[in-house]
């Protein structure tokens, strides 16, 4: 039996079957990725395929002896759907598709994707990005977002959701693209090095005091 996020696998409920999760940055889904989805679904009998809240899919019911198989036919790294790392990053189609978008919310999330997408982090953190105060990404439950307005970004952080849910707080305001990535890696980086394990980043914004987390940026 494989270990949790060994080859990318989660154990099912089933206790037999697993789930893998292949890493589509920002949900975006190229042909020839839906094409080899598709041969995977048809091949190894899978049960569902499922869309996730975090903009990727999971192929669900694979047995242990197919994984491999698998991901040399999608040809793509796994997602970081399990452990103590920045799993997704989940946006909008903002400015470049949706006519409500203020700012290129794709652009942003590809860049916050490259740069941090698996990153070691003392428990687990998610990263929004809406192109409109809509907030289709849900950047008010994320750990670090941004929201699109007329003159720029607005910086929230501290978001969670599960069994003590909070929500993020504004940060910064009317950010470039550019000071949008600068200051994102500024607090991951500080989070990182003074974050307890276990300790989201909300919790940790309330620890320290969010004056002292505004002095970094």
């Amino acid at each position: 039996m494989l270990k949790k996020g060994e080859k990318g696998a989660v154990l099912q409920r089933d206790k037999k079957t697993y789930a893998i999760v292949p890493h589509i940055p920002l949900g975006v889904v190229s042909v020839e990725l839906m094409e080899k989805l598709v041969k995977v679904v048809k091949e190894f009998n899978v049960q569902a395929i499922k869309l996730t809240s975090s903009n990727r899919i999971a192929i669900v019911g694979l047995k242990e002896e197919d994984i491999d198989k698998v991901w040399e036919i999608l040809g793509v790294p796994p997602g970081a759907a399990v452990g103590l790392c920045i799993r997704s990053v989940k946006v909008c189609p903002g400015n470049t598709f949706c006519r409500f978008g203020q700012q290129n919310s794709l652009s942003l999330g590809a860049e916050l994707d490259k740069k941090f997408h698996g990153l070691p982090m003392p428990t687990k953190f998610k990263i929004g990005v809406s192109g409109c105060v809509n907030d289709c990404a849900e950047v008010c439950i994320k750990d670090l977002g941004f929201i699109g307005k007329p003159k720029g970004w607005t910086l929230m952080a501290g978001g969670t959701g599960g069994a003590r849910p909070m929500f993020s707080k504004k940060l910064a305001e009317n950010l470039s693209t550019e000071e949008a990535l600068i200051i994102a890696e500024k607090l991951i980086n500080f989070y990182k090095e003074n974050g307890k394990k276990g300790e989201r980043f909300g919790r940790f914004i309330e620890r320290i005091g969010i004056e002292e987390v505004k002095k970094i940026i």
